[in-house]
């Protein structure tokens, strides 16, 4: 897409753009074959529903965190979730149960809740556990699953309580977070340390999100390598992988305006019809700085015009940092925010009641196709 093809584009609106979707697919089903794995869609970084009878064409399902997920997967791409929660609200079980293939727990204690649906004679699902092997690549503590005292999985002092659990058949291990492949092969040797004496008597093994496996400098060659040595050494277990990020990478945009400059005591800001807080969370949380289609995170002698963007909330913070343009900016300029598919839609809120973007996709035969407009309704509706 081009500068031209955005213009076509209400503002605001998150646009996905499906011939680099198609792209970002077949890799990972080649990845898929050529390891010998299955590749899943996580839908808490990626849930766009109008795309699922797509994805299920080339990856192996998808994962849940919650009964809305499992029903969601179940709906739109016709088949049962891998659900896992840090805890399940019990009203929600007997739903979930219907709606997942396989069911993780977070601790040994609810595992034991939740026999009687383990126990069972003709089990509906299959039951694993989530581990912590104790170690992470990521560095901020919002988003690092293996942090000390984390709350996520059970670590190794607990492994004869593991050792103990009825027709336990599974692994879940979630510590990377756009993660490349050497991260991967450290978490594996960190699980086989840790808990390599549990795998032989096992069925599958969940390596987790995190792999970021679209990206330009992501080594798949050496990930197919690590994958494929890992099944030669436990061929009694189906290796799982269940990224979001790397399903929607570099795949789609966020559209946006400029509504107003303000300039006090020299520092310009441009306000958008976009909120950070709102729109784009992980901007301020992780946080992520993204890109801007014609526009620079750093001043050099093609880019001179230095603004900071702020949101269209009240939110005092609700703003990046700046980011430096080929000309001035001007009232109703459109910004183009890169790379806005994962962790966007999925998080995004209606606080101050500022106006949702719009969700659409791009294709070059047929140009933008309208998903879904949000209005006062949604609004009002999402408090009762």
């Amino acid at each position: 897409m081009n500068l031209s093809d955005y213009n076509q584009i209400p503002s605001p609106a998150f646009v996905l753009d499906l011939k680099r979707f198609a792209r970002n697919l077949d890799l990972l089903k080649e990845i898929q074959e050529k390891a010998n794995i299955n590749i899943i869609l996580a839908l808490k970084g990626f849930s766009l529903w109008h795309v699922f009878p797509i994805i299920k064409k080339y990856l192996a399902g998808a994962t849940a965190s919650s009964f809305h997920e499992a029903l969601l997967i179940f709906n739109e791409m016709g088949t049962k979730a891998h659900t896992y929660s840090p805890a399940y609200i019990p009203a929600d079980f007997d739903k979930i149960v219907q709606y997942s293939s396989h069911i993780t727990f977070n601790s040994c204690a609810e595992y034991i809740r939740y026999l009687p649906f383990i126990s069972s004679e003709n089990p509906l699902f299959s039951p694993g556990i989530r581990v912590n092997p104790g170690y992470s690549p990521v560095d901020v503590a919002l988003y690092n699953p293996a942090a000390e005292g984390s709350r996520l999985g059970v670590t190794v002092d607990r492994i004869n309580e593991l050792k103990q659990l009825p027709n336990l058949e599974g692994l879940h291990i979630h510590t990377l977070c756009e993660s490349d492949s050497y991260h991967l092969e450290k978490l594996i040797d960190a699980v086989i340390l840790n808990f390599g004496e549990l795998l032989p008597k096992l069925k599958w093994i969940n390596f987790g999100g995190g792999h970021l496996m679209t990206k330009s400098d992501y080594d798949v060659p050496h990930l197919i390598s690590v994958l494929q040595s890992f099944k030669l050494k436990y061929p009694n277990l189906s290796v799982i992988l269940e990224p979001g990020s790397a399903v929607v990478w570099e795949t789609g945009e966020l559209v946006s305006t400029v509504l107003d400059i303000v300039d006090n005591n020299g520092i310009k800001t441009a306000i958008l019809d976009v909120s950070f807080t709102a729109h784009m969370p992980d901007t301020l949380e992780m946080p992520y700085r993204p890109n801007i289609l014609n526009a620079s995170r750093e001043q050099n002698s093609d880019f001179q015009n230095a603004y900071r963007l702020g949101g269209v909330s009240c939110l005092a913070g609700d703003f990046l940092e700046e980011y430096f343009f080929s000309s001035p900016l001007h009232v109703g300029q459109k910004l183009i925010f890169l790379d806005m598919m994962h962790y966007t839609m999925v998080k995004t809120t209606m606080f101050n009641g500022v106006g949702h973007p719009e969700i659409g996709c791009w294709s070059e035969d047929d140009g933008y196709k309208l998903w879904k407009k949000f209005d006062y309704s949604d609004f009002k509706n999402k408090l009762g």
